[in-house]
């Protein structure tokens, strides 16, 4: 079964890329509000997964509770400020860099899930 609302080599590779980078048993994928995200095509296609991976919704509207949303913040303000792009190529090369200094950092992506309230 396809994941609705995605391409689905973009999900199996996100879960491919998941479980190669924990090199662990369990996952939990923290969902915003999104209706797809709740849609009852989705959950049939998460049910088989329920093994290794856990899904935790954030209520319809809640930036401050998404580490994603203070990821993004930190990006937009280093890797994409000031930057007025002549394409697409050189944003998406740009958001690369920014993911991999944070990648790079042993705090940095701590502090996004603490600023949201989340411990590890």
């Amino acid at each position: 079964m396809d994941p609705p609302g995605l391409a689905r080599g973009q999900f199996l590779l996100s879960e491919s890329q998941l479980k190669r980078e924990l090199q662990g048993p369990n996952a939990v994928l923290v969902w915003d509000g999104l209706p797809a995200h709740k849609s009852r095509e989705m959950k049939a296609y998460l049910a088989p997964q329920r093994d290794w991976l856990v899904v935790e919704r954030l209520p319809g509207y809640a930036p401050d509770l998404n580490p994603v949303e203070t990821l993004w913040g930190n990006i937009k303000g280093q890797e994409l400020a000031n930057r007025c792009a002549p394409d697409l190529g050189e944003v998406h090369q740009a958001v690369k860099r920014g993911m991999a200094r944070v990648r790079r950092s042993r705090r940095l992506p701590f502090s996004f899930l603490k600023h949201a309230g989340l411990s590890f």
